[in-house]
């Protein structure tokens, strides 16, 4: 089986609104609501649960009910950080899924996700228990000097861009987090999955990534969404 864990708990302050970001409405639509249909709509997608911030359930159930997303099988409580909203997620899958199933995590503001883009996570998953969309960097880098310049330029050639979602098989995934926490990394390492991994030492497995498959982080973001959504009309 195949479950999207869709992660709501984030706050979201850089878009600057009064709600998260994911509850944010683009063309009458909540922003998660989008990102939710994606994966109902996948046909290898099994089932859904959703991670969601406290004080929101009610948001979330009037998404469901409108949408129609009977996927939506479970709703975990949003922790603090990311770290803590994954834990949440993968226990409360305990003892509704086999070790042996996929999990995909995925961000509840990343509402551009393909079925292409899904489907080469779930494939690379099933053949070496985790995959990671990723795709080569597209534009000129550079370290970040002091802020203001920099001398020094980064190889491109020598880095890939990761996404989401980032799948793996759900007994590797409570035991990467297990580990994690018994070597005190969880608060260490950047808010991310395969963060964690690269932290332990574990091989992180490339699928299909996209360029266009961004998360919604600032208002400019919102503003591309809903141009992206009025193009597909």
């Amino acid at each position: 089986m195949n479950v999207a864990i869709i992660l709501a708990g984030g706050r979201g302050t850089r878009v600057g609104a009064d709600v998260p970001k994911q509850f944010i409405e683009v063309l009458g639509r909540p922003v998660l609501s989008y990102t939710i249909e994606r994966f109902q709509n996948h046909p290898e997608v099994d089932a859904i649960e959703v991670v969601c911030r406290k004080g929101y359930e009610d948001e979330l159930r009037a998404i469901c009910d409108a949408g129609g997303f009977d996927k939506v099988r479970w709703v975990a409580e949003g922790g603090r950080e990311f770290q803590d909203s994954v834990i949440s997620g993968l226990r409360n899958l305990e003892g509704e899924i086999s070790d042996d199933d996929q999990v995909l995590v995925h961000y509840g503001a990343s509402p551009f996700v393909s079925d292409e883009v899904i489907s080469d996570a779930i494939r690379v998953c099933g053949l070496h228990g985790n995959a990671s969309p990723a795709h080569s960097q597209v534009y000129l880098a550079a370290t970040p000097g002091d802020g203001e310049g920099t001398s020094e330029f980064v190889d491109r050639d020598e880095v890939m861009c990761l996404n989401s979602p980032q799948a793996l098989r759900y007994g590797y995934a409570k035991w990467v987090y297990e580990e994690g926490a018994r070597r005190g990394l969880l608060d260490k390492v950047e808010p991310h999955t395969t963060s964690l991994m690269f932290a332990m030492g574990e091989r992180v497995w490339f699928s299909k990534g996209s360029t266009a498959n961004i998360k919604i982080t600032t208002a400019e973001d919102l503003r591309l969404f809903k141009g992206w959504v009025l193009a597909g009309k």
